[in-house]
């Protein structure tokens, strides 16, 4: 995969970080994005500069559907100006937020929040920059354990992660003409700050979780970020269309 260029929303931090530091020891260089904190930004480049690679970090809000032109333009600087190229190669829609809420609860802010963070942001974002993602690219979107295994709270987190998956699909057999790959991955409790950190910072939550795990332990974000720079590599270029369950076996 080498010097491919990946653009992954949210890559400051969590699962998004992870994902771009394993690109990069792949020799894939770098296009992400932040939302508030540009030193965490920074750091990231620093760190995949180290690796041999290149890296740009953009700003940007993924639920401000009126933000995407500028994006867009700053993109075809960045290829140009830092690549000396017209198109980037992998589209990693993976900027999103947490929420837990039970259903009785859930407010109209919160169900806005997710689908402005989680469905429309990436598919407005998708739409924009279709045109310069080169042909036989790859798409992956980022959805969650929570669509195949229930836990309460989580009903419209859940629920607009569904709506990824069934996107996913109809975007591969779209864009199949020009042989662009498009398929999900769905996590399962990871420990990363999600949620408030629970997982990776509560001992007790821990280890409750880990024991519906068959593999008997919470993910790393090792092992997401290893999949998608798995995922995304030629080795899986007949893989279309599909989601991929990332979670160790939990809740099976």
């Amino acid at each position: 995969m080498t010097n491919k260029i990946a653009l992954i929303t949210g890559a400051s931090r969590g699962l998004g970080r992870n994902m771009a530091l394993h690109l990069a020891k792949r020799g894939v260089h770098i296009i992400g994005t932040y939302r508030s904190s540009e030193e965490e930004a920074q750091s990231l480049k620093q760190e995949i500069e180290a690796l041999g690679g290149k890296a740009v970090m953009l700003p940007l809000d993924i639920t401000d559907v009126t933000s995407f032109q500028a994006f867009l333009n700053a993109v075809i600087e960045t290829l140009t100006a830092d690549f000396g190229r017209k198109h980037f190669d992998f589209l990693v829609n993976n900027a999103g937020n947490g929420l837990f809420s039970n259903f009785v609860d859930a407010t109209q802010e919160q169900f806005t929040s997710l689908i402005n963070t989680h469905l429309q942001g990436p598919i407005f974002l998708t739409q924009k920059l279709l045109p310069f993602i080169a042909d036989g690219g790859r798409i992956l979107n980022v959805s969650s354990g929570f669509v195949r295994f229930t836990l309460p709270g989580y009903s419209i987190y859940a629920a607009v992660k569904a709506a990824v998956e069934v996107l996913t699909r109809y975007m591969a057999v779209e864009f199949g003409s020009r042989q662009i790959r498009v398929n999900a991955i769905a996590p399962g409790a990871i420990e990363t700050d999600f949620g408030g950190g629970a997982v990776r910072d509560n001992n007790d939550v821990n280890a409750w979780v880990a024991q519906g795990i068959a593999l008997g332990r919470v993910g790393l974000p090792d092992d997401v970020g290893g999949a998608v720079a798995a995922i995304l590599s030629d080795d899986m270029a007949w893989a279309n269309g599909t989601t991929f369950d990332i979670s160790g076996g939990q809740l099976l």
